[in-house]
């Protein structure tokens, strides 16, 4: 669906993209994740068209996206990070003229309306945009995106400057999206793609330095393996049942945030999960688990351990 070889971009001396090579598999929620500077929007605007690259090449659909602009175009739809709004109009003039722009050939009141179901956003469809929230303005930005029904939609920080009502009703509304066309979604949010992506590709100056599912991306860069797990019981019986569960390097106890219920951190070897003969052993034991995740690794810590391993990649290589 996304296809994109060897793409590089500099600007003057400076390189924006490094020899990027990646692609996108039809019906794929994959997110573009990296810090502010690291070259997101850069390639955003190279998929879409709106930037040329100064070498590589890439194809949406099998299309050349500069050999074939117009038909390759026809196959995306995006968002940029400020949705590209007519203030003065009202939804359905400014859907209206986004369907006369892209050329769209089926029928324009039930395309719009299609878009606009699919959005979310019918009820205000006669509103004025600069009188929507910016959680609505949002969607309309996504209703435009969706106006030609494309098969690829390229979302650029789709959530920056929500409320956190409005953030999840947009992360909900992306992977509905995603059920039917192919999601490439940028952002320097990792609770995002946790929470929306089934793979993640991590930018850092330009070079991808990690490519796998949201719940290794901390397995792949720290080694941690580590379950929180909170459970109601005797902590020193507790505690002894974890430790001898085939599996678990060691378990200590984190504290008592409930009465009754200890936190406990378990390390689990590698390639090895679990969570099933541990709440088999649990339940056997009348101690029932009242939460239980993968402990917790920030953006910062997993960029900043990439960063690190690439730098030290370098400076072996001088």
């Amino acid at each position: 669906m996304i296809d994109v070889r060897g793409l590089t971009k500099t600007y003057g001396r400076s390189r924006g993209v490094q020899e990027l090579t990646f692609s996108v598999k039809e019906g794929e929620i994959v997110g573009f994740l990296g810090p502010n500077g690291a070259g997101k929007t850069t390639v955003m605007n190279i998929l879409t068209g709106y930037l040329s690259s100064t070498s590589g090449e890439v194809r949406i659909q099998g299309l050349d996206i500069l050999a074939d602009p117009v038909a390759a175009k026809r196959h995306i739809g995006y968002l940029p990070e400020q949705p590209p709004l007519y203030l003065d109009m009202t939804v359905a003039e400014y859907l209206g003229f986004v369907y006369e722009l892209k050329g769209v050939k089926s029928r324009k009141k039930e395309h719009i309306a299609h878009a606009a179901r699919m959005a979310d956003i019918g009820e205000v469809t006669h509103r004025v945009i600069r009188n929507l929230s910016k959680g609505y303005r949002q969607r309309v930005g996504l209703a435009q995106a969706l106006i030609g029904d494309p098969d690829v939609l390229i979302l650029d920080e789709p959530t920056v400057g929500l409320d956190p009502k409005q953030i999840k009703e947009i992360r909900q509304l992306i992977k509905t999206l995603g059920q039917s066309r192919t999601v490439l979604l940028s952002t320097h949010i990792l609770p995002e793609v946790s929470a929306v992506c089934e793979r993640v590709l991590m930018l850092s100056e330009g070079v991808i330095v990690a490519d796998d599912r949201p719940e290794r991306l901390a397995a792949l860069v720290t080694n941690d393996r580590g379950l929180t797990v909170r459970i109601a019981g005797p902590r020193d019986n507790v505690l002894s049942l974890l430790r001898a569960r085939d599996g678990v390097k060691s378990a200590r106890v984190l504290g008592e945030p409930e009465e009754g219920a200890w936190e406990y951190l378990v390390e689990v070897e590698e390639n090895t999960d679990i969570r099933r003969p541990l709440f088999a052993a649990l339940a056997a034991a009348q101690y029932p688990i009242l939460r239980l995740a993968p402990r917790g690794v920030s953006l910062e810590e997993i960029f900043l351990k990439l960063t690190a391993q690439r730098a030290q990649g370098e400076e072996d290589a001088l």
